[in-house]
């Protein structure tokens, strides 16, 4: 089955967009058999599961950390995660550029937009994220990398709001990246779209997608 589904995510878009599996909650045989179908990257929400994962599977994979992110947990994770989708924060950034020294490495982020009309949803306003990444400040953090922007939109079936919220991060997204070009901010990923609004997502510009149920089935509730 996630083999299949897999396939057929890949057969409905651009080699060009990148598929988030997210397999939180998911057992490891799970992840195995989508690692087993070409899937290399899984996103999860909670860093000590990640962590487990991570010693369990294999090391080619990319570890995305999606969910919102404790400053605090940062050095759970900071050997081995490649992308963390959800900084909304300067301190954030900080904290995740600390901890990325201690291991001699650089890890990459991803400022996370509030496009979404729902109080619930985190995230910066598109003036608080110019700020981050003009300031003089964020030349001072060599161990971090900006590479992109990340937005969740309403949960709604209005498709219009959808696409007015995916369009609006997208002009957003083109703005900065020409104008914004720092040793530690280069803008390539555009993270919009999940299982169910991500053909949405997609044309709208972005160019990488978390799909968790349309791969690996309804999710595992866990307490």
């Amino acid at each position: 089955m996630i083999k299949d589904n897999l396939q057929k995510i890949k057969a409905s878009i651009s080699e060009e967009v990148a598929i988030v599996a997210v397999s939180k909650t998911k057992p490891i045989a799970d992840l195995q058999e989508a690692y087993d179908a070409g899937q290399r990257i899984f996103g999860e929400n909670k860093i000590q599961e990640m962590a487990e994962k991570f010693e369990a599977l294999p090391k080619d994979i990319e570890w995305h950390m999606i969910g919102h992110l404790q400053r605090n947990k940062v050095k759970y994770m900071a050997h081995f995660v490649d992308l963390i989708h959800g900084v909304d924060s300067f301190k954030t950034l900080k904290e995740i550029d600390k901890q990325a020294k201690k291991h001699n490495r650089v890890i990459h982020c991803l400022l996370q937009a509030k496009i979404a009309k729902e109080d619930s949803k985190f995230g910066l306003s598109f003036d608080a994220i110019e700020e981050i990444i003009t300031s003089e400040e964020l030349a001072t953090l060599e161990n971090i990398s900006i590479v992109g922007f990340m937005g969740m939109a309403t949960f709604t079936d209005d498709q219009q709001q959808l696409e007015a919220e995916f369009d609006a991060l997208k002009q957003f997204f083109d703005i900065q990246k020409v104008k914004t070009v720092r040793a530690n901010c280069a803008l390539k990923i555009l993270s919009m779209g999940m299982s169910g609004d991500y053909p949405l997502a997609i044309k709208n510009g972005s160019n990488m997608i978390r799909v968790g149920s349309a791969i690996f089935g309804s999710r595992n509730y866990i307490a």
